[in-house]
């Protein structure tokens, strides 16, 4: 049986040794580096859409070209 998410989950992980906060909501996701404000943040019908990875790429093509 599952738990219905209904208020923020915060969670730290490691990625390649780097230490990450992942925030879940019930209306998104947000991972940001440990002691930073800014992260991505991703909704959940962008994630089931399709439009997730659409964005992730617009993002980062953005950030390259400023």
């Amino acid at each position: 049986m599952t738990t219905k998410l209904e208020k923020p989950l915060k969670r730290e992980i490691s990625i390649n040794g780097e230490p990450y906060v992942l925030l879940l909501t019930p209306d998104g996701l947000k991972l940001t580096q440990k002691g930073k404000r800014k992260g991505l943040e991703l909704g959940w019908k962008d994630i089931v859409g399709g439009e997730a990875a659409l964005a992730a790429a617009l993002k980062a093509s953005l950030e390259q070209a400023g």
